[in-house]
């Protein structure tokens, strides 16, 4: 199979490809190897080459190449041997990285505000009499007993305060073990970890019915988008990253990511050296 660099293939028609190595590369900057170096040798062609003067630096993780001075002052004579050097991820590997993180960092949030209800229930709870009494005088005062109206804000504050404290910490705890499931499958997934992806994707699925059932009742373009960005998820994970023996399993998973990182796959992909 012919593999072409990052950005030099013709994109698709209908669903152009998007490369993270290019995007990752603008954020975090290229990943040269051997620019301290003196002197370049043959084995070093895939990754470093000098011609009229300038040396053509190979980014390892996006294969774009830099055209730089030879170093003023080298620190080395040669550049590392390769078993030194710590190879940027690219292809399926560092898709993976980046789609993972954005999923974790989307857990996150949802434990941070999770863990804040949970709280803020806790308190509430601890102070609901005395909300109660307070909510009642404010209605006395101003419309009468009954007044209250059948929807509305007022009639939520009527329902949340009559609630008993008993059922609002059965509440928060409900949220914070939640937080707590949130809070591991963000920490899982941002160091790519494989238990991970299954408590996402069981949690995620098991809310899915829950999901459809509120835009039965209501919809609205907040639960609509929750809905497509869940669905997306356990269609990446299930498809993707292939759970539960799908498409391979974990061993067909390992050897994608396999073939599009390593010193063989910067030697597949390099262009080869000009024969003088």
């Amino acid at each position: 199979m012919n593999v072409q660099p990052p950005g030099t293939q013709k994109p698709r028609r209908f669903v152009p490809r998007f490369h993270y190595e290019l995007l990752v590369c603008g954020i975090r900057g290229h990943e040269l190897l051997g620019v301290d170096a003196a002197e370049l040798r043959p084995e070093d062609a895939v990754f470093a080459r000098e011609e009229d003067g300038l040396r053509w630096y190979r980014c390892l993780r996006c294969d774009s190449w830099l055209p730089l001075a030879p170093p003023e002052a080298p620190t080395r004579r040669f550049p590392p041997a390769r078993e030194e050097v710590e190879l940027p991820l690219r292809g399926k590997a560092l898709r993976d990285k980046v789609v993972l993180r954005v999923i974790a960092i989307d857990r996150a949030l949802h434990f941070v505000l999770l863990a804040a209800l949970a709280a803020l229930l806790l308190v509430f709870a601890s102070h609901v009499a005395g909300l109660r009494r307070l909510f009642n005088r404010v209605v006395a005062d101003y419309g009468g007993p009954g007044h209250v109206p059948k929807h509305g804000l007022a009639h939520d504050l009527e329902r949340l305060v009559t609630l008993q404290a008993g059922t609002l910490r059965l509440v928060a705890l409900v949220a914070a073990a939640y937080a707590v499931l949130e809070g591991l499958e963000a920490i899982g997934l941002w160091f790519m970890r494989r238990w991970a992806e299954y408590l996402t994707f069981l949690a995620t699925t098991a809310l899915l019915p829950l999901e459809v059932f509120e835009l039965t009742k209501r919809v609205s373009p907040f639960k609509i988008v929750a809905l497509v960005v869940n669905l997306a998820i356990v269609g990446y994970l299930l498809w993707a990253k292939r759970l539960f023996g799908l498409r391979g399993g974990a061993a067909a998973e390992e050897a994608a990511r396999a073939r599009d990182v390593g010193w063989e796959a910067l030697e597949r992909t390099a262009p080869r050296p000009e024969v003088s």
